[in-house]
């Protein structure tokens, strides 16, 4: 199947009536009748005491909040009741050795000299009982059950992520990336020069683990490579499916195809959505948010035929053969339709050159093999969502590097249209550092409220911070990511709370708050108050990682909240990387607050003063 016939498919539709409930009122306005209900209940002497949270008591005639049933991030007896006090003492030693910095700056070499003098067996029994067993649930999909059922059986579900990755050096990366990123065309200096940096592979920054410490990376080999990686991801699918009813499966989508495709996608993508911007200024449109903008199609008609694009008929055929600007007007989403139509891979991803005034392909040829490459990936994701939907798993599709992901949240976004129409299956992620985050999920919801189908959205601060800000300042372009760490809670909560306003209005919508804040999960829930929302819903989910933050998820899960630890697993040896970047993420937190390791040995005095030292849980 050509790819110019599969991309169709991938068209975002006309504008049809809105037939949903609009929203009653403002995100804007939401905040402050919140706001001016807070101080109501301050002012009868109905404070929310730290840590705490109310939750609502539901029933057949009304909701009013409970003040006996609340929520404590405090009571390390409900967050630890699952663990072992052998487990309790593990976290505390992993804990304190992740604030160690010579430890960790040596860790990769430390686990090799390690492994040198103590032997395969003996080593990997001691990373069983340390980092390997704090982390990581085991090494394949049976043995991983036992730990999932006790999750669960505590109330926790697990989003499951097979973690294994190639072993490869700085130089071995970098030489991978720019294989497999830079097309033929460009290894031959042809039509390079309409590329733009972002979107070039840039030496010194081949190696796409550096500075990443929370996220696991893949490199292109082959073809055959790619399909491997399919089939691991099927396995998970399937494990997940085969361990928990409500489970999740997480994939990467540069794992399925060369990263040239989503490189030269994504250029298209941000072009295109830039001339909207820049047609929207012309109109004395600009500086809204995306989804406020609305073009008035007879002056659109008049800039692109002004700028060469096309003739006047071919323009007017353009709107009037999709049913678009019957209104007069046209938003982003009624462009991406338009453009979509004018943009087929085989006419070699086409992009508008302001300066000349005309669509131009991005590169001068694409090879055969390139077209069938790019098909290829397509392929793997629809057999991934495919199994998916049999398995009755959801299926999470992680964020990556800005210059991969407007192309990989399209083809996520596509995948939502067609597997997402009686629940929800595929989730995409949404990186709040980034400035433009607030735009990418409310053009999505709009979207997929239009259309009809099930939003799923899992919310993150962010991966890739430290080498997004030098590669931006090294190549020369501005830097996508927020300029201060309270600038991205702000963009985390204001996405945050549309969404959750689309809940209350729209039960199509779905969130998960993957977060180890405690701030944000206490904000969730006092807006999950607020709105209605309640946790046998399941409309807003909760993800921390394994061996992470069970203060949080734990009395969450027990209190009824759907709530998830990210379970990676696979063989000691190979996942040796990912356990090398959780060490320093461990850092970082440690260094920030001690709280959990006040949590953890205040629980282990009190079982080693109340006789229960030797604890274990029940289930």
């Amino acid at each position: 199947m050509a790819c110019s016939k599969m991309y169709p498919s991938m068209r975002l539709a006309a504008r049809r009536p809105l037939t949903l409930p609009v929203r009653a009122r403002s995100t804007a306005a939401a905040a402050a009748a919140a706001k001016e209900r807070a101080a109501e209940d301050r002012a009868r002497g109905k404070p929310c005491p730290p840590g705490q949270v109310d939750h609502m008591e539901r029933s057949d005639k009304s909701h009013k909040p409970c003040p006996a049933v609340t929520m404590s991030f405090d009571n390390t007896q409900e967050a630890y009741k699952s663990k072992p006090t052998w487990e309790l003492l593990r976290s505390l030693m992993v804990f304190w050795l992740c604030s160690v910095d010579p430890l960790v700056d040596r860790n990769q070499q430390l686990l090799r000299l390690s492994r040198k003098l103590l032997g395969q067996n003996l080593f990997e029994s001691m990373m069983k009982m340390t980092f390997y067993g704090q982390f990581v649930a085991g090494e394949n999909q049976e043995t991983i059950k036992p730990l999932i059922k006790r999750n669960r059986a505590f109330g926790v579900g697990s989003v499951l992520d097979y973690s294994v990755e190639e072993d490869l050096t700085p130089e071995e990366a970098e030489k991978k990336e720019i294989e497999s990123s830079t097309a033929e065309a460009e290894k031959e200096n042809l039509g390079s020069v309409k590329r733009e940096k972002k979107y070039q592979v840039q030496p010194g920054f081949g190696d796409r683990r550096g500075g990443v410490i929370s996220a696991r990376t893949y490199f292109y080999a082959d073809e055959a490579k790619c399909d491997h990686h399919m089939e691991t991801f099927v396995r998970c699918i399937e494990a997940s499916g085969g361990s928990s009813e409500d489970g999740f499966s997480a994939i990467k989508l540069t794992a399925l195809g060369r990263p040239q495709f989503l490189l030269q996608f994504s250029e298209v993508l941000v072009k295109w959505r830039r001339f909207f911007h820049q047609l929207a200024a012309d109109q004395g449109k600009g500086g809204l948010a995306a989804v406020e903008i609305e073009l008035e199609v007879e002056k659109l008609q008049e800039s692109l035929a002004k700028l060469g694009i096309a003739t006047k008929d071919e323009i007017h055929n353009w709107f009037t053969g999709e049913n678009l600007g019957l209104s007069g007007t046209m938003d982003l989403l009624d462009w991406n339709s338009l453009i979509d139509n004018r943009t087929k891979l085989s006419k070699l991803l086409l992009v508008p050159n302001l300066q000349t005034g005309q669509v131009e392909p991005l590169l001068s040829r694409f090879t055969e093999e390139e077209d069938l490459q790019m098909k290829r990936m397509l392929q793997r994701m629809d057999v991934l969502a495919k199994k998916a939907l049999e398995m009755g798993v959801r299926l999470m599709v992680d964020a990556e590097q800005t210059y991969f992901q407007p192309a990989i949240s399209r083809l996520t976004l596509e995948m939502q249209r067609k597997f997402n129409k009686d629940r929800p299956i595929i989730f995409n992620t949404y990186q709040c550092y980034l400035k433009e985050a607030y735009d990418n999920v409310t053009a999505d919801v709009e979207l997929s409220r239009r259309e009809g189908w099930h939003f799923g959205a899992k919310l993150v601060r962010g991966a890739y911070m430290q080498q997004e800000r030098s590669r931006a300042a090294e190549v020369g372009y501005e830097d996508p990511i927020n300029p201060t760490y309270e600038k991205t809670n702000e963009m985390y909560h204001r996405c945050l709370d549309y969404v959750l306003e689309e809940i209350r209005h729209n039960r199509k919508a779905n969130v998960m708050v993957a977060s180890h804040n405690e701030d944000t999960i206490k904000f969730t829930l006092i807006r999950m108050n607020e709105l209605e929302i309640y946790p046998e819903d399941k409309k807003v989910y909760f993800g921390q990682l394994l061996g992470m933050c069970d203060q949080i998820s734990f009395p969450l899960g027990q209190a009824g909240y759907p709530v998830y630890k990210y379970v990676p697993y696979g063989p000691v040896n190979e996942v040796l990387p990912y356990l090398s970047r959780r060490a320093q993420e461990n850092r970082s937190v440690m260094k920030g607050a001690a709280r959990e390791r006040e949590l953890l040995w205040t629980e282990f005095k009190r079982r080693l003063l109340t006789g229960n030292l030797f604890y274990t849980p029940r289930f």
